[in-house]
């Protein structure tokens, strides 16, 4: 007798082809989805501060909620660019002291190198003109000459410069609709989950967002005593931009290498401009290399891997293994996405331990 499927094993079989065929379209979409998802990892974590200024009153005047996504999402732009207004003219001021200075200390670094090389057997000179040429050339650029390149390459990837135009252009408005309907779009997500899944969905939910919510704090806890230590460090070295560096380096380590690249960066401009000879070197290289250390064996593990449950060695692990899966992205996202993981095996791990597969 041939088998016949069930009504509710058909229907089943729809539902879960269906869920293929949509996981599949979102991948081929990835492209197009890149501003939203951008626009919801943001909506995520600016929602309770519009949420807060929702809630406030002045006497019988309650803040339209439109208004709190505005205020927000100004507060937002305001930071990112405070942010360009430090770095900015750190480097305009910088780079063209460097290049005056750079003759100068190529001449102090081959004096101070070759007589130690060569008592060592190594026989090398270095060709300082040739440095010198090189060097002043690749920073004696004009801002016009700047801005030619930029066009120019522009023009050959213009396709390329507007779909990322285009997509930083549509990640505010993205935003503001998120922030708008957040509640409401959340509401209509958990409707269409199965009724017998809506419990046991809404508390891990819940659980991943307290997770996250603690990794957020941590996060900026990191950020806040990064600023610190090397705005502290840079400035008991003597660095003249001791705190707009250290200030840089700090709010900036959220995301990996450009951070630490960029403040590495503007502190070795400044030890070649300040200080002569190569001490001014080694005290930056010093000090940022305590500054790694600090931050992923010691402030990065405790401070967010112990707030979101995971093991010192478990945050090495992750981002190693998320940046060796994904890249610059896969480290950017190694320990949010850890949290949830973290959840999901927890429970999945209670689910064995209650399984016959188990027990028997």
């Amino acid at each position: 007798m041939p088998h016949t499927f069930t009504p509710e094993q058909k229907q089943s079989a729809l539902w879960l082809a269906l869920g293929v065929l949509l996981a599949v379209l979102l991948v081929l979409l990835g492209p197009v989805l890149t501003p939203f998802i951008a626009a919801a990892i943001l909506a995520y974590a600016l929602n309770p501060g519009v949420d807060w200024l929702d809630r406030q009153r002045i006497g019988r005047f309650s803040l339209p909620r439109s208004v709190a996504v505005l205020l927000v999402i100004a507060l937002l732009f305001a930071a990112l660019l405070a942010l360009i207004l430090i770095v900015v003219p750190v480097l305009q001021s910088q780079l063209p002291l460097l290049r005056e200075k750079i003759p100068a200390f190529l001449a102090q670094a081959n004096d101070f190198l070759s007589p130690r090389l060569t008592a060592l057997g190594i026989h090398v000179n270095l060709d300082v003109e040739g440095l010198k040429k090189l060097l002043s050339s690749k920073l004696a650029s004009s801002s016009d000459q700047i801005w030619g390149t930029l066009l120019t390459s522009a023009r050959q990837g213009s396709s390329a410069v507007l779909g990322w135009a285009a997509m930083l252009l549509l990640i505010p408005f993205i935003l503001f609709y998120l922030l708008l309907d957040w509640h409401r779009l959340l509401h209509s997500a958990f409707k269409l989950l199965p009724r017998q899944w809506i419990d046991k969905t809404r508390a891990l939910s819940d659980e991943v967002d307290g997770l996250l919510a603690q990794y957020l704090r941590g996060q900026l806890l990191v950020m806040l005593m990064l600023a610190l230590y090397y705005s502290a460090t840079l400035m008991l070295a003597g660095f003249d931009v001791a705190l707009p560096v250290g200030i840089i380096t700090g709010l900036l380590v959220f995301i990996p290498y450009l951070g630490f690249g960029l403040g590495l960066m503007l502190a070795l401009i400044a030890a070649v401009l300040q200080f002569d000879g190569i001490h001014g070197l080694v005290l930056v290289a010093v000090i940022y290399g305590l500054g790694q250390v600090l931050e992923s064996f010691f402030l990065t593990p405790r401070l967010v891997g112990e707030r979101i449950g995971l093991h010192p060695l478990a945050v090495i692990f992750a981002l190693m293994a998320f940046g060796q899966l994904f890249g610059f992205v896969g480290i950017l996202l190694a320990l949010p996405l850890s949290a949830i993981i973290s959840v999901a095996l927890k429970h999945l791990r209670t689910q064995y331990l209650q399984s016959s597969f188990y027990n028997q």
